[in-house]
């Protein structure tokens, strides 16, 4: 059972370390869900006393007005033989068998946390005693409650210390051991009082009536002890201090403890209670209930830390890592972003993600629609078609075909199909666009680092944007290819069709009537019919190959060129990362620190059993 008691302490020390205190903070505490004893009562109550009767040992600073300015955590370790000795937490190497100076480096270590103006902390000093005259116990010693700032201390000192003192033990791990001097009203007790508020049960309360022996003469405590008064879950429990006299004349707190049990042993009035009266029974009870308290909270303890562990790892995860602080860490880790987002870009186009469907969709729908409203009527209207064939023959009309009225016609409808090319390129490039921007919000990493998001924005865009160009100039080239030369075949079979219109006997006048115009309206438009056929399979090609392909390929080689060249500072403002940021995820990686190793600690425990 010694094994919960020394499992709980170190944890505790871990907390301490790594900043837990078991304060209002955005991080999960472990501090609160730790068994613990807190030592409650007002001043001038024994309290101090108290603890030193229980260790054994004269180690508490006194003084005037409010002495205990921070709690103090107090591990008790049961030793076999040795000499008695100290250990504070702040000073892991330092063995203190000199109890004088254990005084002092409290009152130091107390004004080094809050300074010299006598106001108070909530951050602990943990201070660990081995001694054979001890039970294996911890306890945490609060600052007495006052009910008057003395000189040197804010008007608020009152209320912080209460607020303090309220926020230990309302928790429900928290075992309260309120002392109360019996040679006042118990109901003016500040203990008391404090613990009827958190505690109205009495639950979790233990009662330590002190001062029995400086009771008026004529009374006694007997009633409060025996739970008449003031009824408690648990026994109250009578100690006997040692006098101020005493500890003038540094009375040796053996002796004392003899003296107390004597007290009891021959006073008619608790005689009867001496079996379970003084410090030594109240440092057994108060170890054998905390051991009783670890272990029924031990399965929930685990519990617990095993989901706040899924928790912490996965905040860090989505927070990412930590800035390299070299030029070459700098340089690969923005390479390494950089490659994730360019990996969801890719997937984005290869089907994995949503989106590259929209590809499809344009050479699919919309430029055959485009390519099918091209209003080529209007071009092989009687009138336009005479005009360009007189155009075209000048002044000696054509003897066999209108050779360059054809070509004038053909090509005056093929330069229209620029029109929805040029539409595809643009629409191509909007979809990659969108999908760039939206592979960036969808990339972690790049939400950590505000310049580094922008940069490579721009930079995808800036890439898309030049091979957006060269698609759309590699795409006007192949209708611009089909303008400058005409496929010879599909001419080479007119003149054989007599039935069409291709015999050279009819007269120039019949060839300018609106039969034989529209017999050549019907032959360029069969042939532009053609070549939309063919672009509608080519234009795609040409855009996959010059903008998909491309984009998939190189999107960032650009940047990656660019960002070879940059130097320390630049790579620095390139991961400007929000310094809460930073903040929030060496808090998250400290805690996460504490919780593992009290894992590992529950479970060296729990395995040892």
């Amino acid at each position: 059972m010694d094994n919960l008691i020394t499992l709980v302490n170190k944890i505790q020390r871990a907390c301490t370390a790594l900043g837990d205190h078991g304060e209002e903070s955005a991080l999960p505490t472990l501090w609160d869900s730790l068994p613990a004893i807190a030592v409650v009562g007002g001043q001038s109550s024994g309290k101090s006393s108290v603890l030193e009767s229980v260790v054994g040992k004269d180690f508490l600073p006194r003084g005037s007005g409010i002495v205990t300015r921070r709690p103090l955590v107090l591990q008790l370790h049961k030793i076999d033989e040795g000499r008695e000795y100290a250990e504070f937490m702040h000073l892991p190497r330092k063995r203190f068998t000199d109890f004088a100076a254990v005084r002092k480096e409290i009152s130091d270590e107390t004004d080094r946390e809050t300074g010299r103006s006598k106001a108070i902390s909530s951050v602990p000093i943990h201070l660990s005693i081995f001694s054979p005259n001890v039970v294996n116990l911890t306890l945490v010693d609060l600052p007495g409650i006052t009910k008057v700032a003395v000189e040197g201390q804010p008007e608020s000192i009152v209320q912080d210390i209460e607020n303090m003192v309220r926020a230990f033990i309302e928790k429900p791990n928290c075992i309260i051991l309120a002392i109360s001097p019996a040679n006042q009203d118990l109901a003016t007790s500040d203990a008391i009082k404090i613990c009827r508020e958190v505690d109205p049960k009495g639950d979790r309360t233990f009662g330590v009536l002190t001062k029995i022996d400086l009771m008026d003469q004529g009374t006694d405590a007997v009633d409060i002890l025996e739970g008449r008064s003031y009824k408690l879950q648990y026994p109250w429990i009578g100690v006997v201090n040692r006098s101020q006299a005493d500890i003038n004349k540094s009375v040796d707190m053996i002796a004392a403890r003899r003296r107390e049990r004597e007290y009891f042993a021959n006073s008619p009035e608790y005689r009867h209670l001496s079996n379970r009266m003084g410090s030594e029974y109240l440092g057994k009870v108060l170890s054998k209930h905390l051991e009783t308290v670890i272990k029924s909270r031990i399965p929930g303890l685990q519990s617990l830390i095993n989901k706040t562990i899924a928790e912490l790892e996965g905040e860090l995860t989505r927070l990412g890592k930590p800035v390299a602080t070299d030029a070459g860490g700098k340089l690969y880790t923005t390479m390494e972003i950089c490659r994730s987002f360019d990996q969801i870009f890719k997937e984005h186009l290869d089907g994995i993600r949503p989106g590259g469907d929209k590809i499809y969709g344009v050479f699919d729908n919309q430029l055959p629609s485009a390519l099918k409203r091209l209003q080529f009527d209007k071009h092989l209207s009687m009138d336009n078609i005479r005009k360009l064939i007189t155009e075209a023959d000048g002044y000696q009309p054509h003897l066999i075909a209108p050779e360059q009225g054809y070509r004038r016609l053909i090509e005056s409808c093929l330069v229209t199909i620029r029109g929805p090319a040029e539409a595809a390129v643009d629409a191509i490039h909007s979809i990659l666009k969108e999908m760039a921007l939206k592979s960036i919000s969808e990339t972690m990493e790049l939400k950590q680092y505000p310049t580094l998001r922008v940069e490579v924005g721009n930079a995808a865009v800036e890439s898309l944007d030049r091979m957006r160009d060269e698609s759309r100039k590699a795409t006007l080239q192949l209708v611009d290819m089909e303008c400058s030369y005409l496929t010879v075949d599909f001419f080479r079979k007119l003149p054989h069709d007599v039935e069409k219109g291709g015999n050279p006997t009819h007269s120039v006048f019949d060839r300018y009537n609106d039969a034989y115009l529209r017999r050549i309206a019907s032959t360029v438009l069969s042939y532009v019919n053609m070549v939309c056929a063919s672009l509608r399979n080519t234009i795609p090609k040409s855009v996959v190959y010059c903008q998909v392909r491309e984009a998939k390929r190189s999107l960032l080689d650009h940047f990656f060129t660019e960002l070879g060249k940059k130097e320390m500072k630049q790579l620095s403002s390139l991961l400007d990362e929000d310094p809460a940021v930073m903040q929030r995820r060496t808090n998250l990686a400290k805690r996460l620190e504490l919780y593992r190793s009290a894992q590992a600690e529950i479970d060296a425990v729990a395995w040892a059993k």
